[in-house]
């Protein structure tokens, strides 16, 4: 499910809480004063794969093209909104460089966990496993973007960090809209040294380098509707294997489309998972669903119902599928003094929710 563009914060809204289900050895991010952590050449770098990628839109007037974006969000015509190439790019140009420099973060602060997902390991001898990562609803690349950074980061720290020096991802893109040449854009500029002036230095030649090489990183897009279909071969090939989930701003369209489906939907992709295997869940603060039990319409935050779904036990007493290991129920990310783009960058808030399969 595509994303809508970020939201200003609401104030909390008065809904039904319901008895929530145990998250016991559940960790809270400490929130950190700064964004000193992720250095800000890469985040630079971050924002400088958008521009490559979409530099034609960024060039030109792009405004009309997002007024008529954001009408077709608001009236909630998803098909509309993501049916047009032109569309699709001004959408990644406009709102998901903010996102990915969030996502970023989050994914360094998450990083002991992440090092810990299990891998591929089904490959030669004498070539690192691959971290699989499946990114539902990631068509609009803040996800791929921001674990290019994440690998880059993660290689300059070190052989002793969680994840290695020497780690390999390879991210399949989830989306009901076709975001293909969006994400063949992204994944050409991570993996490609950035345009210079034809006035650099040669040191400056020297220096440059991709944000991450094509034999450690790869990405392929995948059009699928993962609540209105059947969870067909095709999706549970895609997480065949997959270490990493994420679920970034997607979880609550698709239950404001069905709750129903979209518990059916964590369901399955719990049966698909193995031992180890993360999933990380972003949305906007105080989100919920109307759910109707017993003929009552009620309104739950969108964490109750994932945590009621995934941290359920049993009916004889079985262990829940999965543990929580992280959660924040607001956090900010806000963009650092600095960083140059063509358009405004916006400050981003959300909870976040990170999960553990068990046995």
């Amino acid at each position: 499910m595509s994303n809508m563009p970020p939201k200003n914060p609401k104030q909390k809204r008065n809904v039904q809480k319901g008895a929530k289900p145990s998250t016991k050895g559940t960790s809270k991010i400490e929130p950190r004063s700064g964004n000193t952590q992720v250095p800000t050449e890469i985040q630079q770098s971050l924002l400088t794969v958008f521009n490559a990628s979409f530099r034609d839109r960024l060039e030109s007037d792009i405004h009309p093209l997002l007024q008529e974006v954001k009408g077709h969000l608001y009236r909630r015509d998803f098909e509309a909104a993501f049916g047009k190439e032109e569309y699709l790019e001004a959408y990644a140009a406009r709102w998901t460089p903010s996102r990915a420099l969030g996502y970023l973060e989050v994914f360094a602060d998450l990083q002991a966990h992440i090092g810990q997902a299990p891998t591929n390991d089904l490959t030669r001898l004498d070539e690192p496993p691959i971290l699989r990562i499946a990114c539902i609803g990631g068509g609009a690349g803040a996800e791929v973007v921001a674990l290019a950074g994440f690998l880059n980061y993660t290689s300059q720290r070190g052989p002793g960090d969680a994840s290695g020096d020497d780690g390999r991802m390879h991210v399949d893109v989830i989306d009901v809209a076709d975001w293909a040449r969006v994400i063949e854009k992204l994944e050409r500029n991570v993996t490609t040294a950035p345009e210079l002036s034809k006035y650099a230095s040669a040191a400056a030649r020297a220096a440059s380098a991709p944000l991450v090489d094509t034999s450690t990183f790869s990405v392929k897009a995948h059009q699928l509707d993962v609540i209105h279909q059947d969870f067909s071969a095709k999706l549970k090939s895609l997480l065949e294997g997959v270490g990493f989930v994420t679920v970034m701003f997607t979880l609550n369209e698709l239950y404001s489309t069905s709750v129903p489906l979209t518990q059916k939907f964590l369901l399955n992709l719990t049966a698909s998972l193995k031992e180890g295997a993360l999933l990380l869940v972003a949305d906007s603060p105080g989100s919920y669903s109307t759910v109707t039990p017993n003929g009552a319409q009620k309104k739950y935050p969108i964490q109750w119902l994932l945590d009621h779904t995934l941290l359920r036990e049993g009916d004889k007493g079985e262990s829940a599928a999965w543990t929580k290991v992280v959660e924040d129920e607001s956090r900010w990310f806000r963009i650092p003094s600095g960083l140059k783009y063509p358009i405004e960058l916006e400050n981003m808030r959300f909870q976040l929710h990170l999960y553990r399969r068990g046995v």
